[in-house]
């Protein structure tokens, strides 16, 4: 017979320890209750309401956010889960609107470039979205991940070394999901080259960015996913990214689908937003004008509403190149086109007249001096960029400084449309975008006016022996006007300058007119904002030097004209349309 055990020691059940940090629960109060841990069905419904109405925010209202509000969305980010406990998180605020300027402007270049890997289509649909918010919303955080410890040193990198990487994605879904309880609006733009926005940010080596978050009060509310209202993609059911225990052997899941085959600034983000907000008061869709009303409120937030007229800028020049057996034409002819523009019968400032504009017609340079037009004219020798410099840095700067004058002054009358005049300017264009793009002569060179193939070939070796000479700085506007440029495109960029501090939108022509304007912007980045691309003309340079300025022509009717043919006609479109706003019926 078994006798019980009457010792209280060993009979007694005795309370559990309760640990007064860390975990407090027993086993058996986790068996018990399984589903203990929950939140309850108030904390889990909001979750998913804010999962399910998180939207990729692209438009913003100019309402600052307050830094209480900013930090508790980054807090947010800080709680995130990360490989190791590690933190590789680092979160820039990004308020300055220079900064802010240059990544917008990145990102116009990269949407440019996406677009050109894609079907026709599928190319005119990407154009038509509106996919960031950078120069509206009033804070930019861009998240980056410190990769310099070396991934063995960090539990669990050293087989998945970029489960850093993931960390941080970690971080910005806690932001975005916390942002959008508080009613923020966030939009993750990834339109960049990682390499020039770390650039821009000066992060050192082995800090990687994951983007730029724009943070602000929406000016929009979607109901759903604006690529997926828009009919660029849809949410694909949750079977079809399921899979049970392992990757099948048949009936592969389908792979993703790809559609890709001086400090100014730009207009600030009230500008921006007043624009759009005036368009979304017109009786029409939103957008329905497609890239002219995305044009118009770039003019609007620069100019405001209520711009009426505008001058062309007509800028000429003779140059050394053209006796290299560069041009199809004459260097008389620079003289001819300009005295007629004078008499007011050139084709340009015909133009001009016909759309409204008053005209300015300034010597630069024509070898034979142009009565009647307004003189800039330097004084020395110029080079013919194979052999020499085409100025010197004195003759730049006077050049520049002029040019910034009739900027301000043109300004008085609206649009400032840029055009010029000069047999061989081409060339000189085509050697220009070249140094600033990296591009190969061979790749560059056009026809321009009436050009054989002869003659290409030699302008391609021209301006491979200019470029060869000078080895200039891409990134110094003073050193490449003096090697590689020409007055007009000096002054040019002097007027692009000008007429934007003055407070008015500068209308591009072609090529030309188009490097000058990407030469001022190395000057000032802010100037970006302030530019409007007409025309894009045959020559396909002209169309890398417009993406480089992250801009999309109104118009591509194959022209070669110059004389700011395109930038008239261009502007004529923008003042209809803007009459059109002034005038349509409006909503509530």
């Amino acid at each position: 017979m078994i006798i019980p055990d009457e010792n209280p020691s060993t009979s007694r059940r005795w309370d559990r320890p309760i640990p007064r940090i860390g975990d407090t629960t027993s086993s058996a109060t986790r068996a018990a209750a399984p589903t203990g841990w929950s939140l309850g069905d108030q904390v889990q419904q909001g979750l998913d309401t804010a999962i399910d109405t998180r939207r990729d925010i692209r438009r913003y209202r100019h309402d600052d956010v307050p830094k209480e509000l900013v930090n508790t969305v980054l807090w947010a980010g800080h709680r995130a889960p990360s490989v190791g406990h590690s933190q590789p998180w680092r979160f820039i605020v990004v308020r300055d609107a220079d900064i802010r300027d240059r990544a917008a402007v990145m990102a116009d270049r990269e949407r440019l470039r996406q677009a050109e890997l894609l079907t026709p289509d599928r190319r005119a649909h990407l154009l038509d979205l509106q996919l960031e918010g950078i120069r509206e919303a009033p804070v930019g955080i861009v998240v980056a991940c410190d990769r310099r410890a070396p991934a063995s040193g960090v539990l669990g990198r050293n087989t998945f070394t970029d489960a850093d990487m993931w960390s941080c994605a970690c971080a910005v879904e806690n932001m975005w999901l916390t942002a959008r309880a508080h009613g923020l609006g966030m939009g993750w733009v990834t339109l960049f080259q990682p390499e020039e926005l770390a650039e821009l940010l000066h992060l050192p080596n082995d800090v990687e960015t994951l983007g730029w978050l724009c943070l602000g009060w929406p000016d929009e509310r979607p109901p759903a996913p604006g690529l997926e209202r828009r009919g660029w993609s849809r949410r694909v059911p949750l079977s079809d990214v399921t899979l049970a225990d392992r990757w099948p052997d048949s009936a592969q899941p389908e792979a993703p689908v790809s559609a890709l085959r001086q400090t100014l600034h730009s207009p600030n983000r009230y500008q921006v937003v007043a624009a759009h907000d005036d368009a979304d008061q017109l009786l029409t869709p939103p957008g329905s004008l497609g890239l002219l009303d995305q044009t118009l409120d770039r003019v609007e937030a620069a100019g405001g509403t209520e711009i009426t007229g505008g001058t062309l800028v007509l800028v000429g020049a003779d140059h050394p190149v053209a006796h290299l057996d560069v041009t199809a034409f004459e260097a008389s002819v620079t003289h001819d086109v300009m005295a007629a523009s004078v008499a007011g019968t050139g084709l340009g400032v015909s133009t001009a007249t016909a759309a409204g504009l008053s005209h300015l017609v300034v010597d630069a340079g024509v070898a034979q001096p142009v009565q009647g037009a307004r003189s800039v004219r330097i004084r020395g020798e110029r080079g013919d960029l194979r052999h020499a410099d085409a100025m010197t840095p004195v003759q730049v700067e006077a050049l520049l400084r002029d040019g910034q004058a009739l900027g301000a002054e043109a300004s008085h009358d609206g649009l400032v449309c840029l055009g010029e005049v000069g047999v061989g300017n081409t060339t000189i264009a085509t050697a220009l975008a070249c140094a600033m793009t990296g591009l190969g002569p061979d790749e560059a060179v056009g026809l321009g006016a009436g050009s054989d193939t002869a003659m290409v070939e030699r302008k391609a070796e021209i301006i491979k022996a200019a470029l060869t000479r000078t080895h200039t700085d891409p990134n110094d506007p003073e050193r490449l006007l003096a090697a590689l440029g020409g007055p007009e495109f000096a002054v040019l960029a002097g007027v692009c300058l000008g007429a934007a501090e003055a407070g008015s939108p500068v209308v591009l022509d072609g090529l030309a007119t188009s490097v000058a304007a990407l030469i001022a912007t190395k000057f000032s980045p802010g100037l970006h904002g302030w530019l409007v691309a007409s025309q894009a003309s045959r020559e396909q340079v002209h169309h890398i030097v417009l993406a480089e300025l992250g801009l999309e022509a109104l118009m591509e009717l194959r022209m070669r004209a110059g004389e700011g043919v395109g930038a008239c006609f261009g502007a004529q479109m923008i003042l209809t349309g803007l009459q059109v706003r002034r005038t349509a019926a409006r909503t509530c």
